[in-house]
């Protein structure tokens, strides 16, 4: 029985290496496609990421204003150049702008008075593009701290400063509603302030940059060893590898529902052969053909891209062989479970494509909302992908390769049981 069952394997491992379309489909496509992704992701972390486009439009050309412009001119991961009010909008809408910062007349008075006393705070309006909701909320971080450092700069150091604070003490007197709890200490401020400009000392002591925050961040990349850079080739070729196993997966179905439509099957069973034989052989060929693609579309993202396995290498090849031992299973399950090859590929296509999605294999996992990462622990796909994140760019150890493993084994397991339950020789009417 070994015989007929060795010459199935060999015949569909030589079938797949002579058809072009196959080849392309494991082999071509999922590195091509990886190598984009990986790109988009941020590849290896070395090359310069794109700047978020930002129009600054400054209605007030005060000295207050033109710094903040200025400062946020600076920022590195910026592109700041200068608009109009009207201009900035419609760039905004059609997307050639990610955010638009406008500043509005009257700002750096307004914004003086209101950073001695209880007046008015002064807006600035944020348009931003819907989509790029986590750019805004970089621009306006960036923006609050360079505000906070041009206005502290000029209310202690500048010319504008020093006259505000002389028209602030007359007017706190007057200003209607205020404590006499309250009027000392805010009297006592505004002196010690403008005898602190009269003296010049701000400029000396270096306080003419104004006031900044009062902490710097050290950030340090945590993985399981040290030095190992996050790689987003990793899991780039992670997803495409696992996107096209399964469509591998699909075509070795589709391939034994078609043999049975031609009555093959029938023949077969007349040499004798027993369906485990059958399953069995077209179950270990397409294995051994998935781990293979595995193999070779890591071993080209180590070679052009740098992806090593940081982390267990044993890990890495147990979690390749259980996604191929489960891929092949799933082949046969669609091999018993479609009665045509037309109807059960698009079928196949779709459920794929909806678990690789949830999978994480198109977009990190993490930007998914919370209730879809816990829902996901019952796709195949996203155990797939934690298994070959963790042993490669993560540099985690073999016991990290043991939960993807078993899951995926499981998997295996089930999709083979459901094939031979639903095993027939023939095509049911």
């Amino acid at each position: 029985m070994m015989i007929p069952f060795r010459a199935l394997v060999r015949k569909d491992i030589l079938l797949f290496f002579v058809d072009r379309r196959a080849l392309l489909m494991s082999f071509a496509i999922p590195i091509a496609i990886g190598s984009f992704f990986g790109y988009v992701l941020g590849g290896q972390g070395d090359a310069a990421q794109s700047k978020i486009p930002v129009l600054a439009v400054d209605q007030d050309g005060s000295a207050i204003s033109r710094d903040i412009v200025t400062r946020l001119s600076g920022e590195k991961a910026l592109d700041v150049k200068p608009s109009n009010p009207a201009d900035a909008r419609a760039a905004v809408r059609k997307g050639a702008a990610t955010v638009a910062v406008i500043v509005p007349p009257n700002f750096g008075q307004d914004a003086g008075r209101a950073f001695f006393g209880p007046q008015q705070k002064p807006e600035i309006a944020v348009l931003f593009d819907p989509s790029h909701t986590a750019e805004r909320a970089m621009v306006t971080g960036m923006l609050a701290g360079d505000v906070m450092q041009s206005v502290s700069k000029e209310m202690f150091t500048g010319q504008t400063g020093r006259a505000m604070v002389k028209d602030s003490l007359a007017q706190v007197e007057q200003i209607p509603g205020l404590p006499d709890a309250d009027k000392k200490p805010l009297e006592d401020l505004l002196r010690s302030v403008d005898r602190w400009n009269q003296s010049g000392q701000g400029d000396s002591a270096g306080l003419s940059r104004g006031l900044t925050m009062p902490f710097t961040t050290r950030e340090e990349a945590v993985t399981a060893r040290q030095n190992t850079k996050y790689n987003g080739y990793a899991h780039a070729f992670a997803g495409m590898v696992v996107q096209f196993v399964l469509f591998l997966g699909i075509d070795v179905g589709i391939g034994l529902l078609q043999q049975r439509q031609r009555g093959l099957w029938k023949r077969f069973r007349a040499a004798p052969l027993s369906r485990g034989v059958l399953l069995g052989s077209r179950a270990v060929s397409a294995a051994i053909l998935a781990f293979l693609v595995v193999q070779v579309n890591f071993l080209f993202a180590r070679l052009v891209f740098g992806v090593k396995v940081e982390g267990s290498m044993l890990g890495f090849l147990g979690v390749s062989a259980a996604f191929a031992l489960m891929t092949a299973a799933f082949g046969m399950l669609v091999a018993t479970v479609g009665k045509t090859p037309e109807a059960t590929r698009g079928l196949s296509i779709f459920a794929v494509l909806i678990v690789v999605m949830l999978g994480g294999a198109w977009i990190p996992m993490f930007l998914f909302p919370q209730w879809l990462q816990k829902l996901t622990v019952v796709v195949p796909t996203r155990w797939a992908m934690d298994g070959f994140e963790a042993m490669t760019w993560r540099g985690l150890g073999l016991q990290a390769a043991a939960a993807p493993i078993a899951v995926l084994l499981l998997f295996a397991a089930g999709f083979g049981v459901l094939a031979v339950a639903r095993f027939r020789w023939e095509v049911e009417g």
